[in-house]
């Protein structure tokens, strides 16, 4: 029997012009999908990061950074 654990990943949504929600996880190169809602979004990406290192697992591909992007805000004087 295999253990799984749980990994962290760094995941980003925007809205998406068409409506809804585009989100990706930068950590994850081509990781991405869309939800009409948030919840729907992230039901979404959660699946496709899932999928994402299944593939990765078996094609045994190198894992992903251990470094996490950093996100953060600036203010801009406009």
């Amino acid at each position: 029997m295999s253990k799984s654990k749980n990994k962290l990943f760094t995941v980003v949504y925007e809205l998406a012009q068409e409506g809804g929600y585009v989100a990706y996880a930068p950590g994850l190169p081509g990781c991405n999908t869309q939800g009409d809602t948030i919840e729907k979004a992230e039901k979404n990406i959660t699946e496709a990061i899932e999928l994402y290192l299944q593939e990765i697992a078996d094609t045994k591909e190198v894992e992903q950074s251990k470094c996490s992007p950093l996100i953060g805000s600036v203010l801009v004087h406009a």
